[in-house]
């Protein structure tokens, strides 16, 4: 393992060097692995692990929308496309990929597939930590393990086409073969991880499900329509109150973010951005750092959890996600970012 200097704290990381792609294959030479659903994360990580050159089955509802896009992605029903409960079966390593909800309403007929040393894999560690709500608890004859990557399963597929990777936590919960921790690493290195960095089951839940609430989704969604509104309110335009909330936001600076740290983005910025800038940021931190706390105090109790399994358990829930996702894209502001991103000058008309 490689040891990195975090900002001042020391921590062990996992890169492609300390542990490459044909070690990974020697660790899992003669093991299938059984992706279980085709959503989010499932796609991405069967298809990298099959370029890489894995044995690689995947698990899917048959006569499904996600099964006949298994079909479209080269899956073969009977050699590498089985039902469920027979992919999970024929896995040495099982991939449990489907959404949380249904990893509790589908754990009774996937437990039993599972056989002695086999591995149980996630990559989230929702039903695992809040296994008193979701009723998920392994039996004590399988590795357990985890390999999240930060990010979603698009750009997981995209950042390994592009030969960058994603990185991702790793994790061991149960290690019955004593093989484990070697088993997560190297599923780590062939879903294309940029490195891998190590937590628990409990940390990886409470960031992601905070983070995700947070600044990756849930805040930065609320303070776009809040600093929108404001300036709808006094006057400015839909196009220029977009231009000034997300445009230059998503175009521009972000990017900076990510090429060199904020502090390079602030130092390339105008001098008067730069003082509003530095002077606000301590105000929307010291504002906002509430409702961080109350966030991860009710992810941690298992709150957030029990509305979760509640509504996405709702046999309406599709169609009611589907309304709020509509009202989300009707709205002024993203009808006005739909107009902006059409005059982008990549999407112009080619005379």
């Amino acid at each position: 393992m490689a040891k990195i200097n975090f900002g001042g704290v020391i921590e062990e990381v996992v890169t492609r060097d300390e542990f490459p792609l044909d070690r990974a294959r020697q660790v899992l030479l003669g093991e299938t692995i059984a992706v279980l659903g085709y959503g989010v994360q499932g796609p991405a990580q069967a298809l990298n692990m099959r370029d890489n050159g894995f044995q690689v089955i995947v698990g899917q509802k048959p006569n499904s929308p996600t099964w006949d896009k298994a079909v479209k992605d080269g899956w073969v029903p009977g050699e590498t496309l089985f039902p469920l409960e027979e992919a999970a079966a024929r896995g040495t390593i099982i991939q449990y990929l489907v959404s949380d909800a249904a990893q509790m309403a589908t754990w009774p007929q996937i437990r039993p597939c599972l056989k002695e040393g086999d591995a149980l894999y996630f990559s989230h560690g929702f039903a695992i930590v809040y296994r008193d709500q979701t009723g998920v608890v392994p039996p004590a004859y399988v590795d357990v393990i985890m390999v999240a990557p930060k990010g979603s399963g698009t750009s997981v597929r995209a950042n390994f086409l592009a030969g960058s990777g994603i990185n991702s936590s790793y994790a061991v919960y149960q290690d019955y073969t004593g093989r484990a921790l070697e088993r997560t690493l190297a599923i780590g290195i062939a879903i294309g991880s940029g490195y891998l960095f190590p937590t628990t089951f409990e940390m990886e839940v409470y960031s992601d499900l905070t983070g995700e609430r947070g600044i990756l989704m849930g805040a930065l969604a609320g303070v776009m329509e809040a600093q929108y509104e404001v300036l709808r309110r006094h006057g400015h335009s839909p196009s220029e109150a977009f231009n000034e909330t997300v445009e230059e936001l998503t175009q521009s600076l972000i990017r900076l973010v990510g090429q060199n740290g904020m502090d390079w983005m602030y130092s390339n910025c105008s001098t008067t951005a730069q003082r509003g800038a530095l002077d606000w940021k301590n105000e929307f931190c010291q504002a906002v750092a509430p409702v961080f706390e109350r966030l991860y105090r009710r992810v941690v109790d298992g709150e957030e959890t029990r509305i979760v399994l509640q509504a996405n358990s709702a046999p309406d829930y599709k169609e009611r996600l589907g309304r709020e996702l509509q009202m989300m894209r009707e709205s002024e502001m993203w009808q006005a970012g739909a107009a902006v991103r059409a005059l982008r000058p990549e999407n112009w008309k080619k005379e």
